[in-house]
């Protein structure tokens, strides 16, 4: 294990160096300083800068992201020294302040204490905001993808309100301590309230959104260090909310009630009412978004924006990978230059990853 470690900093270490424009003496140095760190302890602290550019870099390698352009505008946030529960939470809150800025959205990614044989930092929120999702005899109330982690919650102590769009409460395990849940306050919440510029009943549906959408499920990997609490955002892209959270038939499902308070037949599917329905629910998202001030980006300009980031990375002489899957838009994916290219879905590092639930 120490030797795959080695073989990891060394690479990453070489990268960061050569980007940099380091000088070699300094390189070798630094693979000495981390070399003995590797052999007295089995692992090695990262330097603010390489963990700065290791975060950044993991963005640029997140092969599922249409917003790489912004990889550089990342705000690191280095809280690798908090042991608490209550010392992490603050840090939380004070990532979804920073992030949130009135709606000016800026991204950021805060990382906890790394992942060894002896400590281990865990934050079990997929999301640092999401709704919460309660089974009843009448079907799903609330985010139906919450439900096993709003019971969880509920086995904590946590009670909600059973509603719609009850935000869940933050759950932090450090080690194999139990896990402890603190409710974020509503002042750190910026929701945006879903309406229309045409269809004044839209309002009815009483339809809201959270603004800033921080993933804090996944792992940070830096030259073989692993971040298992490393929560990071950018903004939404609208087809998150309006063709996705709100769409899916497995979510908040609204096409239908979208659909009928349309007027539009949905007992032929020629009628394209799904189409249609979900055209003006992300024409709401789009439009309360951008009239409340909170950073958003339309799938068209998400792909403009992607093509801009292949350039720049072909001017830099790096291949671009991509999980084409990913990248195309859930709503005319075909009206964009990505639905027309193939994409080398190679898994580079640093890198965020997936980890088993920890409930």
């Amino acid at each position: 294990m120490t030797k795959e470690i080695l073989n990891e900093a060394k690479e990453f270490i070489h990268t960061y160096y050569k980007e940099a424009n380091k000088p070699e003496e300094q390189l070798m140095q630094r693979l000495h300083e981390i070399e003995k760190e590797i052999h007295d302890f089995g692992y090695y602290q990262h330097t603010y800068d390489e963990l700065d550019y290791g975060a950044k870099v993991a963005w640029r390698n997140s092969n599922r992201c249409i917003g790489r352009l912004f990889w550089e505008s990342l705000k690191v946030i280095d809280k690798r020294h908090l042991n608490t529960e209550e010392q992490i939470f603050e840090a939380l809150l004070n990532h979804i302040h920073y992030a949130t800025n009135h709606g000016r959205i800026r991204p950021t990614i805060t990382i906890f204490h790394q992942k060894t044989e002896q400590h281990s930092v865990r934050i079990w929120n997929h999301q640092l905001i999401r709704y919460a999702g309660y089974q009843t005899e009448d079907g799903a109330i609330g985010d139906s993808d919450s439900i096993a982690f709003t019971k969880e919650c509920q086995k904590l102590g946590w009670t909600g309100n059973g509603g719609h769009f009850d935000v869940l409460p933050l759950v932090i395990q450090i080690d194999d301590r139990p896990p402890k849940w603190f409710e974020i306050p509503d002042e750190f919440i910026l929701e945006v309230p879903l309406r229309h510029p045409d269809y004044h009943w839209f309002e009815d549906l009483q339809l809201k959104w959270y603004a800033v959408p921080i993933i804090s499920s996944m792992r940070l990997e830096i030259g073989g260090i692993t971040y298992s609490a490393s929560p990071f955002n950018g903004w939404y892209m609208g087809t998150e909310i309006g063709a996705r959270n709100l769409a899916d038939e497995s979510r908040y499902n609204m096409l239908p009630r979208i659909a009928d308070l349309m007027g539009i037949n949905r007992k032929t599917h020629s009628s394209l009412w799904k189409d249609r329905a979900l055209v003006e629910l992300n024409t709401s998202v789009l439009y309360s978004f951008k009239e409340d001030g909170v950073s958003i980006v339309d799938h068209h300009t998400a792909a403009k924006q992607f093509q801009l980031f292949e350039e720049k990375e072909r001017n830099a002489e790096r291949p671009v990978t991509g999980n084409w899957a990913w990248l195309i838009p859930p709503l005319a994916p075909a009206t964009t230059h990505i639905f027309h290219k193939p994409y080398n879905n190679e898994i580079k590092k640093p890198n965020y990853f997936y980890q088993k639930a920890p409930y």
